[in-house]
């Protein structure tokens, strides 16, 4: 017995309704300006044809007079699954032709379910917003909503990877669930991410507080931290979204997407050991470095904008994924300040719950000092790196460039915080503190005797160098696995790394460490 023809047109023209979000005439608007739609968002993000709905035909749940009729094509959200490079991915994705594509209680269930199915198959998670708030009409519930959607993005963390899409408007309590997520890209317009809006603010303190300087892709890329990614449209954006999971594994229990080589070739790199300049005092940028440690095309940088005295990312070394933090010479002479710990101490902690080996590049000369980052806490968040590090249980392979000098060398991740295989270039310098002012505390009274000071100062200095400060010191004292030359880095990186990759270690059972928040 066939199935009534009135029944299949009753589907077909509620899918079409559904298909249709907010209408053409509130598409094409959006189009105008450069934008994309909730669906096309999503058909974006996925291989042609993987996408699989989930809750098309959800409706509102509010019972308000003369709101209680309206039709919201799917509650103003598009969930589902698909493919990315051919692995399972979900999403949501909120569509403002709907209702603004405001929160409400049918809206956030949508958001839970396909976040509940996403923990319990162990795939990545998702979630491009372009929202208006929470849904008034609705009251609590809305709030209740938001709450619920916290609560899984707690559940999810460090299950499944995160990744969260500012693609338009996302305020006040909105804001909070992409916080609670791994990765935050923003799109450079019509976006925005803020909790207090520049009404509020003046109202509140009589400020007037343009919300280009706090709600903005630039203002949280530079100068907040908020956001990872600054994307140029919704395009660039699920690109940047794919690239990114190119390099993750699709849950805690599994391992990066290496591609492990057969063989490692031993090919020394010649113009590595031009990087590096002869007068330690003078900075140079590590991207070179990493331009030439990393697989081609294989680098994506985290937080770029954000506290540039350290430079974290993904890449590959002959094909197996590392997460790379690295000292900058170039900018703040790659001191650790405040900023620095923060955004290297979460990158650590990401790689490390997702089995993501770390490559640690170290020239540093210290901590940053200064009145206002001993008030704003530098011992705290100093103090985050050094736990990051020590509680990190995946392959650790430390490479000293240049200086490493008193705590900052232990906070980039030393012998005694967990490395496993430690290498230094020649021209390393591994020391409590620098040279120059080690050499005046210890020899102060014969520099002060001398009838040239500045000579004699020259003199003892190197003297230090070479008596207390040389990376043969730190290797006959086994806190140096070996001194290589810099055209070694990469094949040494890369041996070590292979053999590293089936390291597992057992940690005391608890419930989790504190780290110093």
């Amino acid at each position: 017995m066939a199935i009534r023809e009135e029944l299949i047109e009753e589907l077909h023209r509620r899918r079409a309704a559904a298909l249709a979000g907010g209408g053409k005439e509130k598409i094409e608007k959006r189009h105008a300006q450069g934008r994309l739609g909730a669906r096309e968002r999503v058909e974006l993000l996925f291989d042609p044809g993987s996408f699989s709905e989930l809750g098309m035909h959800v409706n509102h749940a509010c019972h308000m007079p003369g709101f209680a009729s309206k039709y919201l094509p799917g509650d103003a959200v598009v969930t589902g699954t698909g493919n990315v490079d051919g692995r399972p991915v979900a999403v949501f994705s909120q569509d403002f032709t709907v209702g603004g594509g405001a929160l409400g209680h049918m809206h956030a269930g949508k958001i839970c379910d396909i976040m509940n199915i996403a923990c319990e198959t162990g795939i990545p998670i998702v979630g491009i917003n372009d929202s208006g708030g929470a849904r008034i009409q609705e009251g609590i519930h809305s709030l209740s909503g938001y709450g619920q959607v916290f609560f899984r993005n707690v559940a999810a963390s460090g299950v499944v990877p995160q990744i969260a899409i500012i693609a338009g408007p996302c305020a006040g309590g909105a804001a909070y669930s992409p916080a609670l997520m791994d990765f935050l890209i923003q799109t450079r317009t019509h976006s925005s991410m803020f909790i207090c809006g520049p009404e509020v603010i003046k109202a509140a303190t009589g400020q007037v507080a343009p919300i280009e300087e706090f709600g903005s892709a630039e203002a949280h890329a530079s100068v907040s931290g908020n956001i990872h990614f600054v994307a140029d449209d919704d395009r660039h954006a699920l690109s940047i979204a794919q690239q990114l999971l190119s390099f993750l594994p699709p849950n805690n229990m599994q391992d990066p997407p290496h591609l492990i080589p057969e063989e490692i070739p031993i090919v020394p790199d010649q113009g590595m050991n031009e990087l590096v300049p002869d007068d330690p005092r003078v900075g140079f940028d590590i991207y070179g470095v990493l331009a030439r440690l990393l697989d081609p095309g294989q680098w994506l940088e985290v937080q770029a904008s954000f506290a540039r005295n350290i430079v974290v990312g993904f890449g590959r070394i002959h094909g197996m994924v590392v997460g790379i933090v690295a000292n900058q010479p170039a900018y703040k002479a790659g001191c650790l300040d405040i900023d620095s710990s923060d955004k290297a101490a979460r990158f650590i902690r990401f790689c490390n719950a997702f089995n993501v080996p770390l490559v640690s590049l170290v020239d540093v000369p210290g901590f940053m000092p200064g009145l206002a980052q001993e008030r704003g806490g530098i011992i705290r968040h100093g103090a985050k790196m050094l736990f990051a590090y020590a509680a990190s249980t995946v392959p650790k392979i430390t490479v000293i460039l240049r200086k490493a000098y008193g705590g900052a060398y232990l906070a980039m991740c030393s012998k005694d915080m967990g490395a496993d295989f430690i290498f230094a270039w020649p021209c390393a310098e591994i020391a409590v503190m620098g040279a120059e002012s080690a050499a005046r505390i210890i020899y102060k009274k014969e520099i002060e005797a001398a009838e040239d000071h500045a000579s004699r100062e020259a003199e003892l200095v190197q003297l230090y160098r070479e008596k207390f400060a040389t990376p043969y010191q730190a290797a006959s004292r086994g806190m140096v696995t070996d001194v290589i030359e810099p055209s070694e880095t990469r094949a040494r990186v890369a041996l070590s790394l292979r053999i590293a990759l089936t390291k597992r270690v057992s940690r005391p059972p608890k419930k989790h460490g504190l780290i110093p928040l």
